[in-house]
């Protein structure tokens, strides 16, 4: 049996200007000068700069007001021509200017075109003789090098495809051999299969020594010893003592294990750290401030409010009218959003960064990073009155510049771990710890999870060796027996 009833809930919903408004504060700098282009670039009605008079209100204009003028076949026209306006709209300036110079003085600028890594190695191929279909094996297997220099595929999945793609009819000798002529390209070790492969290339393309043939025998011989470091059994093997082995190893440790990543063509771009805000110390005491890209000069158009003041003093509107000045007011509503939400992402980073550099103040001031004091989102969310996800919108992607360098926000958020007299510690003062006690070890018998567990003990720092295996690892540090030296 179908029943009808009333059911009412409470629901929290975000409107699309708050949707859009959390977007924009998560926004860095950079990013967010890129999305006010292209707001701009959508809309007509909003202009860069500052406007003495900015009169437009959004409810002088409510849409109920057009609701009057549906019949609009006797009416007169002549009063108001939005035409006028919008003609040229759609049309770029630089297509409504006229060119006063001579033709010989509109000369082109040359542009450089770069070679990519993989256009760079066909290139190469050139210096090689080879017949028409051992250049296509040739240039397919250079077009299966990832960008890190290798070739992931087996051999026997090339040469079929080579056949369903290509219609290239081969077999993996006649593949292998031409590989062995991609390896011959720079730079060396180009076209590896696994990183065994790659180191030897390298060595190979060496001036043979003592040094190297050890080194070219290790990795040929005892491949898997080596990345184990089991330097004992490497010496009973070759009979070697620990001053040539010290040598051979040396020369492995100068290979490069991706030699796709050291090809630099001349369009590589080098980006560099735009900080979204500078603290500085005035007379002792921290001043913050937001970069200036972060408050950009707008105002409503000042033509499109003429626009909606010419229409509503009109006595006689069309149809036509109604729907352009409604596109219109839309427009101006939307302009009007963007300049109040811009306004408040200013306020909501200024306000969210001052509670954390209050929060921090003796770091900033002293640049000690032992007084960096632990702290969670909420805390800094509590002091402002905000959300927790949007003090982490704030943290995310944003630098702040202060007298001891540009620092990424979100580093200065960290949990809070007592020490061995109840004081709360943050955890980056215990990796910083951590850190040190590892580049000051032996590195002859460096120090397992364990011992490095007892020495923070004995520093004051209680810690499980499960948490220092943790923290080794956000460090980025490997195990004791891959930090081991010669």
């Amino acid at each position: 049996m179908i029943k009808q009833y009333l059911h009412l809930k409470l629901a929290q919903k975000l409107s699309p200007q708050q949707i859009q408004l959390m977007k924009l504060i998560q926004l860095p700098t950079q990013a967010f000068e890129q999305r006010l282009k292209e707001e701009m670039n959508e809309n007509p009605a909003l202009e860069s700069g500052k406007e003495e008079d900015d009169t437009y209100e959004a409810d002088e204009f409510e849409t109920n007001e057009f609701d009057d003028y549906d019949d609009a076949s006797n009416i007169d026209t002549d009063d108001i021509s939005i035409d006028d306006y919008l003609s040229n709209d759609e049309i770029p300036d630089y297509k409504l200017q006229a060119s006063n110079y001579a033709e010989e003085d509109q000369r082109e600028s040359p542009l450089s075109a770069a070679l990519s890594f993989h256009q760079d190695l066909v290139a190469q191929l050139n210096t090689f003789i080879l017949t028409d279909e051992e250049r296509e094996i040739a240039e397919f297997l250079v077009g299966s090098i990832d960008e890190m220099g290798y070739i992931r595929r087996s051999l026997n999945d090339i040469v079929d495809d080579l056949a369903f793609t290509q219609a290239i009819y081969t077999d993996e000798k006649t593949v292998e051999r031409i590989l062995h002529l991609v390896h011959e390209l720079e730079p060396a070790g180009i076209g590896a299969r696994d990183l065994q492969e790659c180191l030897l290339l390298q060595l190979k393309h060496k001036t043979p020594t003592e040094s190297i043939a050890l080194a070219i025998g290790i990795l040929d011989q005892q491949f898997d010893a080596f990345t184990k470091k089991h330097y004992d059994k490497l010496q009973a093997k070759f009979g070697v003592n620990t001053e040539q082995l010290k040598k051979a190893i040396h020369e492995i440790e100068r290979l490069n294990p991706k030699p796709g990543g050291s090809y630099q063509g001349s369009s590589k771009i080098t980006e560099t750290i735009l900080p979204d805000f500078m603290i500085r110390i005035v007379d002792g005491d921290l001043e913050l401030t937001l970069n200036g890209r972060n408050a950009p000069s707008l105002h409503v158009s000042k033509d499109y409010q003429d626009m909606m003041q010419t229409y509503k003093s009109a006595r006689e509107k069309s149809t036509a009218q109604k729907e352009a000045v409604q596109f219109i007011k839309q427009k101006l509503d939307s302009a009007k959003w963007f300049i109040d939400a811009i306004k408040q992402r200013q306020e909501t980073l200024l306000v969210t960064m001052s509670a954390i550099m209050q929060y921090q103040k003796e770091y900033f001031l002293e640049g000690d990073e032992g007084k960096i004091k632990p702290m969670i989102l909420k805390d800094i969310a509590d002091r402002v009155g905000l959300d927790i996800s949007t003090v982490s919108r704030v943290a995310n992607s944003k630098y702040v510049e202060t007298p001891y360098g540009t620092k990424l926000i979100k580093e200065f958020f960290s949990e809070a771990m007592k020490n061995d007299q109840g004081e709360e510690v943050s955890t980056l003062e215990i990796k910083n710890i951590l850190q040190t006690v590892i580049q000051d070890e032996d590195k002859h018998k460096p120090l397992p999870d364990d011992q490095l567990a007892e020495i923070l003990k004995e520093k004051g720092y209680p810690i499980a060796r499960r948490t220092i295996a943790k923290y080794r690892e956000l460090l980025d540090i490997p195990v004791a027996r891959m930090r081991k030296k010669m």
